[in-house]
């Protein structure tokens, strides 16, 4: 692993901590939907840019470093909270669920090896279909039997739905940045010679 690798997989833990609390520092950012407040939170951005950006390897080790310190007790998941308690709260499904949908992002970017905006589309919109399955179903699973309050799994649905409508806009976001970074890369000598890993995935055909 070069000192890249480390350096960029750093990076989007970070990112996961900051997008996980915007609206601790920035409470006006929560977005009033249907009478209600909802975070604006970056993680599924991230987590969707870490696949696309690290590829596979480099972006599942990050989203597992990302989630194995907050399991520690580091405050960086949403709320500045930490904590192996905070993985079995209704929300922890879609802390785990980062580590999956950025190797799936990351593998079906490499996998498929196109670099045409509906490819990246696509692959953006199975990432975030994972993210809410599993933690949609974590959430539905940790309310029931766990909390032991009685709610229905299409309930759990209905209740992440203005947090699926924020995150829909986000990965669309998410694609016109890859698209604006691959075209940057494409023209850009110094990244081509100082982070050829990065350049050689994003090749604009």
């Amino acid at each position: 692993m070069r000192p890249i690798h480390l350096t960029l997989g750093a990076l989007f833990i970070c990112l996961m901590a900051i997008g996980g609390n915007i609206t601790v520092w920035f409470p006006f950012l929560a977005i009033p939907i249907g009478g209600t407040s909802v975070p604006l939170s970056l993680q599924t951005f991230f987590a969707i840019l870490a696949g696309f950006i690290l590829g596979k390897r480099i972006s599942t080790l990050s989203m597992f470093i990302y989630t194995f310190l907050g399991f520690i007790g580091i405050p960086i998941f949403a709320g500045l909270k930490g904590g192996p308690m905070t993985l079995l709260l209704p929300t922890g499904g879609f802390i785990i669920s980062f580590i999956i949908v950025a190797f799936v992002v990351g593998y079906l970017k490499e996998k498929v090896m196109s670099h045409k905006g509906h490819t990246y589309m696509y692959i953006a919109f199975i990432g975030l279909i994972i993210n809410y399955i599993f933690g949609v179903s974590y959430m539905y699973f940790s309310i029931k039997f766990i909390i032991d309050i009685q709610i229905t799994y299409f309930a759990a649905w209905i209740s992440m739905l203005p947090f699926l409508i924020k995150d829909v806009f986000l990965t669309i976001l998410a694609v016109i940045f890859v698209r604006k970074f691959a075209k940057t890369l494409s023209h850009n000598k110094l990244i081509h010679t100082t982070i050829p890993c990065i350049q050689n995935r994003f090749m604009i055909r």
